[in-house]
């Protein structure tokens, strides 16, 4: 059994989690933590669905017992100011190493946590990719690495950020967590009219076989603790780095964008 506790598990990421991680794998109990009346974004409810109605960033003993006995932790939850999330997320941090030091944590971060070097849209090759003017990108330009330091545009992108910076503390430390530089996931896996949405989208089932490659390495002891990756499908035209966790914990991403668009 892999005893599995989402943070928020009841929003975007955190539906298509409890819907596609017992697909692959019949061994995920999943237990949701959300705040009270939370709107459930799964449509149809998952059988062996568990919650926990708690608001992490307010009480910590309820949150240290949610924590007990895991195997993974995927945090997911957010709230606003930035000074709010950050606090919440030292919270939920150092409860973990206190709790459960040997599972492994997926800290949520996202694709704007590298905002400044392409968002948005207004440069080049970029503006011309989000006009979907491929023809005249010539050459495709390398995809924006999965090494690349954050570098945020705005409050949203700090957040992300300073999770990436509690995520690779508990690498430094021996523990094991990676930080999800999530693409674009909706609960409808459908594209929307955001810029450039087509090229860092990402299906619900390929954030769940990201999840679940990162805990099975971790299991093989082949995990680069503290790493970021980004996580989007297999986009025909993606201007991220892939690749890498490709190589370094065997994401194998399944969906297109191309097969979604304007569909």
């Amino acid at each position: 059994m892999i005893d599995t506790l989402l943070i928020g598990g009841k929003g975007n990421i955190g539906s298509g989690l409890r819907k596609y991680l017992p697909q692959l794998d019949s061994d995920y109990r999943i237990t949701s933590i959300d705040l009270s009346g939370a709107s459930d974004r799964v449509g149809t409810p998952q059988p062996n669905d568990k919650f926990i109605e708690l608001d992490v960033s307010a009480d910590d003993a309820a949150l240290r017992k949610a924590l007990e006995g895991r195997d993974l932790v995927v945090y997911l939850a957010r709230k606003d100011p930035l000074t709010d999330m950050n606090a919440m997320t030292d919270r939920v941090f150092k409860a973990f190493m206190d709790v459960c030091p040997t599972a492994m944590m997926v800290g949520s971060s996202s694709v704007h946590a590298t905002g400044g070097a392409y968002f948005p849209f207004t440069k080049e090759p970029y503006s011309i990719i989000a006009e979907r003017r491929f023809d005249e990108v010539k050459p495709w330009p390398e995809p924006l690495s999965a090494r690349i330091d954050p570098c945020p545009t705005g409050d949203y992108g700090l957040e992300k950020a300073y999770v990436e910076a509690w995520c690779q503390r508990l690498g430094a430390v021996g523990m094991k967590a990676v930080a999800a530089r999530w693409g674009g996931i909706n609960a409808d896996n459908v594209m929307t009219d955001e810029v450039a949405y087509f090229t860092v989208w990402c299906h619900q089932e390929d954030s769940a076989r990201f999840v679940d490659a990162c805990f099975k390495a971790s299991r093989s002891g082949t995990l680069r603790s503290g790493a970021h990756y980004y996580v989007i499908s297999d986009n025909t035209h993606n201007i991220f780095d892939i690749e890498t966790p490709r190589k370094e914990i065997g994401y194998q991403p399944q969906h297109d964008a191309e097969d979604f668009y304007r569909s």
